[in-house]
């Protein structure tokens, strides 16, 4: 561990980060029809992730980390999705994973970090089986959607302790299998398999009490006490599966206007002389300049908060989870309708702006970004009831 910090050294590897992230858009672009078939990332995306400083972002300065605000993070992760959305799904939630295992006793903590090998997929469902046993758990079960799991090392996996709730479990990769399942009609190449666990001890200090989270009473303050690990993990994790749509939106506009622009060999004007497609361009470039201010504002407004010493209303908390969950919906309309206004090549298998319609369309299926149940706790909070959601 590293306990000596230069800013301005810090400073400038946030810096580097963004420049190579930068320069991998093209190369993720390129990459994309294979990172498709193979149904993965390539490695040498998550190579370069990890030469960029990407891993390091959430990692405590104490491990070697750049203990980064998030809106580094975030920005950063947009930008990857401009150039393929499942690079940036999957490597997003990689990274961000480094967060929660900051929550984490320090012993967890220390047994990842003292590896080279020390990335950490997920599948937080509800789905093992726990018994209680003398120094922690035995754990059972399958898990789907384990983006990036075939990258990584070690597994969060969720499940509910009998008569203490839920929790996050840590595991090696020596104590799972992955199983090749995931044939998906978009983001095909994050490689969300299956993990499998059969009956293996986890003890207590590699285990995270979802309760412990909500409070912001987490084992892991004790040691990392900057004000970023006083943000609702949360808040986090459910902005890493909805920004990337933010980036495959700004990719689609700019193939939908790539389109209009070179789509008529007599006249290059046509299209976008076209007042229909004009007001398609600009309903779709102020819709995700709106879905980006959501996100970033919401972060600014916690970052702001914490760094004064003060908590996060409540109600703030559960008006941000709302917001967060609202991105890729919206972000699906905006894509929606420059798909369905991009021409009659659009829907030939392989289209760049037809696979970013596919993409914030699978985005959409995950749990998090289904408003619903999140638009009705903020309606039940304003109207004076208690939040029912832990998560925020």
């Amino acid at each position: 561990m590293s306990a000596v910090v230069n800013e301005d050294s810090r400073v400038a590897d946030i810096a580097r980060m963004h420049e190579c992230i930068a320069a991998m858009v093209p190369r993720l672009e390129e990459r994309a029809p294979r990172t498709r078939a193979e149904r993965r990332v390539p490695d040498e995306t998550f190579a370069e992730l990890r030469e960029a400083g990407f891993f390091r972002l959430f990692q405590p300065l104490r491990y070697g980390g750049l203990e980064a605000d998030p809106r580094e993070f975030f920005r950063a992760q947009a930008a990857l999705a401009e150039g393929c959305m499942s690079s940036a799904w999957a490597g997003g939630i990689v990274s961000v994973h480094a967060f929660q295992l900051a929550l984490f006793d320090d012993r967890a903590q220390q047994e990842v970090w003292a590896s080279a090998n020390d990335l950490i997929s997920s599948s937080y469902a509800p789905m093992g089986k726990v018994t209680v046993v003398e120094g922690g758990f035995r754990l059972s079960g399958r898990w789907g959607w384990s983006s990036g799991s075939g990258h990584c090392d070690w597994v969060f996996l969720g499940a509910i302790v009998p008569d203490d709730g839920y929790r996050t479990f840590l595991l090696p990769a020596s104590d799972y299998r992955i199983e090749d399942t995931w044939q998906a009609m978009g983001l095909q190449g994050t490689g969300s398999n299956d993990i499998v666990v059969e009956d293996m001890f986890v003890p207590e200090y590699r285990t995270h009490r979802q309760m412990d989270g909500f409070r912001l009473d987490n084992p892991g303050n004790r040691v990392n006490t900057a004000p970023l690990y006083r943000i609702p993990w949360g808040q986090l994790f459910a902005r890493t599966v909805s920004n990337p749509a933010i980036g495959a939106s700004r990719a689609a506009l700019r193939l939908f206007i790539a389109g209009c622009q070179n789509r008529s060999s007599n006249d290059p004007t046509k299209l976008a002389g076209d007042t229909h497609t004009q007001e398609i361009t600009a309903r779709a470039e102020l819709g995700i300049a709106e879905i980006a201010a959501l996100l970033f504002r919401a972060l600014g407004h916690m970052v702001d908060c914490l760094e004064a010493g003060r908590e996060i209303p409540m109600a703030s908390r559960v008006r941000y989870r709302y917001e967060a969950s609202r991105i890729v919906d919206k972000a699906v309309a905006i894509v929606g309708e420059l798909f369905a206004n991009a021409g009659g090549r659009s829907v030939f298998l392989g289209s760049p702006i037809q696979q970013r319609f596919l993409d914030v369309n699978t985005a959409r299926a995950h749990v998090a970004n289904n408003p619903v149940p999140f638009s009705r706790n903020l309606g039940a909070v304003q109207l004076g009831m208690d939040s029912t959601d832990v998560f925020v």
